[in-house]
């Protein structure tokens, strides 16, 4: 039997949630807006035009694609600074530095130096988050929810660039003190499948003491063991 709906504490009106490529951002993200009845922002990947091509060659795409996302996300989170009066909170399936983290893993030289200008200029206009999740799940997890959504222009993503994407996260949110951050495995774990997992993490997001970094580690369910 469903238990009660956790409330959001007062000051979480914005939630971000970040993680690796196949984590399960987006799914967490409808979930969360559909339970709190809040505002949805989700990422346009599908709008660039450059992805597909990048994911065929990486070096000579890079560029194109990473200004492309800047300037859509820049975009999209200045339309958060207008407030919806009918939905309190927003819920997005990006961080806006999301981006300075796939820059500094496929620029280099004069292009990520030129992205690093544009990225100053527009990152302090933009809203920060009043919590942040970052999801993690083992590289062999990512590969099978990859495979499974079937999207025709990730088929060439390896396991090597999910381990530099997990390395390269890994290293920014270790730095992360804008927010209060919550860090969740969700490696044995169905969120989507099971009710009780997704009861896990909403009780764990609406805890009103989370401050600084809190690490959860939920315990594995017969839903994520079998995947």
């Amino acid at each position: 039997m469903r238990t009660s709906i956790p409330t959001l504490p007062d000051h979480i009106r914005y939630i971000a949630i970040e993680g690796v490529i196949g984590v399960g951002k987006t799914s967490l993200a409808r979930m969360l807006a559909e339970t709190f009845k809040a505002r949805l922002v989700l990422e346009e990947f599908e709008e660039n035009p450059f992805l597909a091509r990048f994911y065929e060659d990486p070096e000579r795409w890079a560029l194109q694609t990473q200004l492309s996302f800047l300037v859509s996300r820049y975009y999209q989170q200045k339309q958060l600074l207008t407030p919806d009066l009918f939905q309190q909170v927003t819920v997005s399936d990006y961080l806006f530095d999301k981006d300075r983290i796939f820059a500094r893993l496929n620029l280099e030289g004069e292009e990520l130096q030129l992205y690093e200008t544009l990225y100053a200029i527009m990152e302090p206009t933009t809203p920060t988050p009043d919590l942040v999740i970052y999801l993690q799940a083992s590289v062999d997890r990512l590969m099978q929810n990859i495979a499974r959504r079937g999207r025709t222009y990730e088929r060439h993503i390896t396991r090597d660039y999910l381990t530099a994407l997990q390395e390269a996260y890994t290293r920014y949110f270790f730095y992360y003190y804008k927010r209060p951050l919550l860090i969740i495995n969700v490696t044995h774990i169905d969120f989507v499948q099971c009710p009780e997992d997704f009861e896990k993490l909403l009780r764990m997001i609406a805890d009103p003491t989370l401050r600084g970094i809190t690490y959860f580690n939920p315990e594995p369910s017969r839903f994520g063991e079998k995947k």
